[in-house]
């Protein structure tokens, strides 16, 4: 069954599958650079593939391939509907917005990668949250937001939160140094976490506001 995609002009379906294939393009860049290092080492594979997975940008940034991925299937199907609804790819779209903003802004000066595994930085923190806020522009319908969206929304980060700690107390190791708690302390931990949730909710309410003005104009 041919699926709504085709509603999109031949340029918007090109932006699109450019979009998706540099969005898996970097995750597999990321993916090979850590499996490749942990067999070096003769370190499990597994759970270099577990470690990468524990960092919100590599789900997030697997949520944003997934998503437009999704929009260039002609195939209809129950997870295809989910990941397309507005109110799903909205509150992607905020999460891949605070990828961006916080690394750039917190974690940027703190390593300098070169080769392959600058690439894969730049595509996961730089290019992908442009240019999924692009697609979100350009082809996610207005009008659908309403405030309550955002509740549903913050779930993520703050769960994703819970989850980094529960797994740093286990394992002695944290993804973010913003949420070590080792070097940290607890009190110090959830106030960094607090202040980002406060940026996540922010970006969310200017996203809303968005959304109305670019329906109104509609």
């Amino acid at each position: 069954m041919d699926a709504p995609a085709a509603r999109y002009s031949p340029m918007l379906r090109r932006f699109i599958r450019l979009a998706a294939l540099l969005g898996w393009g970097g995750l597999s860049i990321q993916l090979y650079l850590v499996l490749y290092v942990r067999w070096t080492v003769e370190a499990s594979l597994l759970g270099g593939l577990v470690n990468l997975f524990s960092y919100f940008t590599v789900l997030t940034n697997t949520l944003v391939a997934v998503v437009l991925t999704c929009e260039l299937s002609r195939r209809e199907s129950a997870a295809r509907r989910w990941f397309l609804q507005s109110e799903i790819s909205s509150g992607i779209a905020v999460s891949i917005a605070v990828v961006g903003v916080a690394y750039n802004l917190l974690l940027r000066h703190l390593w300098h990668p070169e080769g392959w595994q600058w690439l894969a930085d730049e595509l996961l923190h730089v290019v992908m949250p442009l240019l999924f806020l692009l697609y979100w522009w350009l082809c996610v319908p207005k009008g659908q937001l309403r405030l309550w969206h955002i509740a549903a929304w913050v779930s993520y980060p703050v769960l994703y939160f819970g989850y980094a700690l529960w797994r740093g107390h286990l394992m002695g190791t944290y993804p973010y140094p913003f949420i070590d708690v080792a070097h940290l302390g607890y009190p110090q931990v959830f106030f960094n976490g607090g202040g980002i949730l406060l940026g996540f909710v922010l970006m969310a309410l200017v996203l809303v506001g968005v959304d109305r003005l670019a329906a109104i104009r509609q």
